[in-house]
């Protein structure tokens, strides 16, 4: 499969391949299961920076949002046989989120990025050919497993007119590209998971892959991760092989990022998720060809009470995975598309929009700031006059608080609007995210959200 389009690879047999061939089995009955959802920057994470400042974090927020909007054009571009010096942190620095899962039998902890965008879980696997340092944690020795097996040839996912995987030398082996030169592969295999919130909680025969074959990849320079998991719509995701037993849905909500300490949030699967406390809104996924990104059907955006009633399509997919608004825990600033659609530039107009409210105020607009944000004002104390900012998607508005619509330096007395360009695409991040229950309900095949406070959501 190496030159097919990476991360999109899997997507294209998402209505080809049927769930039902995935069979995974569970030491409890069907119901669901949590993860504890770990920010890089939190005390409990492995790569826990130290006591950053708020502007510091906001910095390094806007690094890895850069970092993953880079990562998103190169996978739309056509070449990836070639990787350029500075492309070695990439794949590092565009994912924010990781969870900690145990694997084989006797359990070995491990931990995984998280992606809501990749299919298929892998983590590092002895022999290898090419790994890169995993210092901290074992790298997973499948012989030394009593329940590690290899997925046959047979297998429908690895045979057939259109699999996800390709046997070669009866091993059905895959091979994931992430743009600039850096890809994965090894063999596919069945293992069985445990999930440490969820102390007696084992699944067994769930589909991954043992790479190793590692190229151009570099998570961490502390050696702790191993691998990634992938959430998204692909039928070899974490949430797609797990169907029968957690609707394929799960939910996650944001603990604000300006706390003193980021605290981790929850990762929710079926029957943990909690029932929304407030009004929920529900808007189906749309699902361009090629993309297994959980993109949503966009039809305006709001400023503070003003629509700026952009014409229909200005937020449509295009071929080549350009275009279209998705929703990208990975992604922490949200980004706007600056590249000309209609004859409208999203980014530009929004911007002025908000420049236009906080102008009529005779509010002082600063230049350079630390945090790297281009629009920001110095503002009184007793101002309040701050503008929301609204998402109007096909059964409902996602309205962004004025809190989190602009980040705020209370300390210097600034805030600034948070929102950056895109290039060639619309994001929902997760900075737009913070104090909002959010569910991806595959048994609906829509994102359902709602209000809520994050930090009482506990494991």
């Amino acid at each position: 499969m190496s030159g097919a389009h990476p991360f999109l690879v899997t997507s294209l047999f998402l209505c080809l391949i049927s769930i039902s061939t995935l069979h995974p089995t569970h030491s409890k009955p069907n119901g669901g299961f949590s993860l504890k959802l770990i920010p890089r920057d939190s005390p409990e994470s492995p790569l826990y920076p130290g006591n950053l400042t708020v502007v510091e974090r906001i910095q390094r927020m806007i690094k890895f949002t850069e970092a993953r909007a880079h990562n998103l054009d190169l996978i739309s571009s056509s070449n990836y046989s070639t990787i350029e010096p500075n492309n070695l942190s990439l794949i590092r620095d565009g994912f924010f989120y990781m969870v900690q899962v145990g694997i084989g039998t006797p359990v070995e902890f491990q931990f995984l990025l998280m992606d809501t965008g990749g299919g298929l879980i892998w983590t590092q696997c002895e022999p290898c050919i090419n790994c890169y340092p995993q210092t901290k944690t074992h790298i997973f020795v499948p012989s030394q497993s009593s329940t590690y097996r290899r997925l046959p040839c047979d297998h429908p996912l690895c045979h057939g007119d259109l699999p996800l995987y390709k046997c070669v030398n009866d091993e059905c082996v895959y091979n994931i590209g992430y743009g600039g030169g850096s890809s994965t592969r090894g063999v596919v295999s069945f293992e069985t998971f445990t999930f440490p919130l969820d102390a007696t909680r084992t699944i067994d025969n769930i589909i991954f892959g043992c790479s190793n074959d590692n190229r151009n990849i570099q998570f961490s320079l502390r050696g702790v991760i191993s691998g990634i998991m992938g959430l998204s719509l692909s039928p070899d995701s974490l949430v797609s092989q797990l169907a029968d037993q957690t609707q394929r849905r799960f939910s996650y909500c944001l603990v604000p990022f300006t706390e003193a300490q980021m605290q981790p949030s929850v990762l929710r699967f079926g029957d943990t998720i909690p029932l929304p406390s407030s009004n929920v809104y529900t808007t189906p996924f749309v699902t361009p060809g090629g993309s297994h990104y959980y993109h949503l059907n966009l039809l305006d955006i709001s400023v503070g009470m003003r629509p700026l009633m952009f014409p229909p399509g200005t937020f449509t997919a295009r071929i080549g995975f350009s275009g279209g608004f998705f929703i990208d825990s990975g992604a922490l600033i949200s980004q706007l598309d600056q590249n000309l659609v209609n004859r409208r530039n999203v980014y530009r107009e929004v911007m002025r929009a908000f420049q236009n409210h906080y102008d009529s105020f005779h509010l002082q607009r600063l230049g350079r700031v630390p945090e790297g944000f281009p629009l920001c004002y110095k503002y009184p104390p007793e101002f309040n006059q701050f503008a929301s900012l609204t998402y109007q998607l096909e059964g409902g508005n996602y309205v962004v608080d004025p809190k989190y619509a602009n980040f705020y330096n209370t300390q210097a007395g600034y805030f600034c609007v948070a929102m950056m360009p895109g290039t060639g695409k619309s994001i929902l991040g997760a900075w737009h995210q913070q104090n909002m229950r959010v569910t991806y309900n595959g048994a609906i095949n829509s994102l359902q959200f709602s209000t809520e406070t994050c930090a009482n959501d506990h494991p």
